[in-house]
């Protein structure tokens, strides 16, 4: 099984520099025509999963409906992480009001822990395996002839990059920042999940400055 996990489309507060967490600001209008251009170079999908939040949900419709694929399906687990104090706040507002913090890589002290992102993640991504498994019509324990599970499914899960970064990490990727409408590929064999390439979706990508 390969999953192509990618983030939203640029938001309101991606564009004025507002920390989001489980915030629920929409597109915007470059946000809109970002998802139009990514739903163009997509290729084949078999289902496309998304975290609720609207400027993750908006991207997967756009795209759902721009290649015919559906109904898109929620990935409740693969919201954003929660920024606690920090939501809504720029850099500079944070820098004022936790003088140090950034530079330190400390976090206010209702942000959600990253053991927390990373284990409400990795269960969504088993969930949608096991269901894309159960879709299959295989048996437990059918293989194919190189004692595989046969399923060749290539899933679209629109997400957040912090969600994106906590299972980078938790897969052994080093840190680097991701655009709006980049993503990644993950890969599910018998040894578990595994991380594939970094993919950008859109020719001129927007990077959010407030992480």
């Amino acid at each position: 099984m390969r999953l192509l996990l990618v983030r939203h489309g640029q938001s309101e507060w991606n564009a004025a520099g507002k920390w989001q967490g489980q915030a629920n600001p929409p597109l915007t209008e470059l946000g809109l025509e970002q998802a139009h251009e990514a739903a163009a170079r997509i290729g084949a999908v078999d289902a496309i999963h998304a975290s609720p939040l609207e400027r993750a949900w908006a991207t997967a419709s756009i795209i759902s409906e721009e290649i015919g694929v559906g109904p898109l399906q929620v990935a409740s687990g693969l919201m954003e992480r929660y920024a606690g104090a920090w939501q809504g706040l720029t850099r500079s507002q944070i820098e004022d009001q936790y003088p140090g913090y950034l530079a330190a890589r400390k976090r206010p002290h209702d942000w959600e822990p990253d053991d927390q992102v990373k284990d409400r993640a990795i269960a969504a991504l088993n969930s949608i395996a096991a269901e894309h498994h159960d879709q299959s019509g295989h048996t437990d324990g059918e293989t194919d002839a190189h004692g595989q599970i046969d399923i060749d499914a290539r899933i679209l899960v629109i997400a957040h990059s912090g969600v994106i970064y906590a299972l980078e990490s938790m897969l052994g990727a080093e840190h680097t920042r991701l655009a709006n409408l980049g993503g990644r590929w993950l890969e599910l064999a018998s040894g578990g999940w595994s991380l594939g390439e970094r993919v950008e979706l859109i020719d001129d990508p927007t990077m959010p400055r407030q992480i």
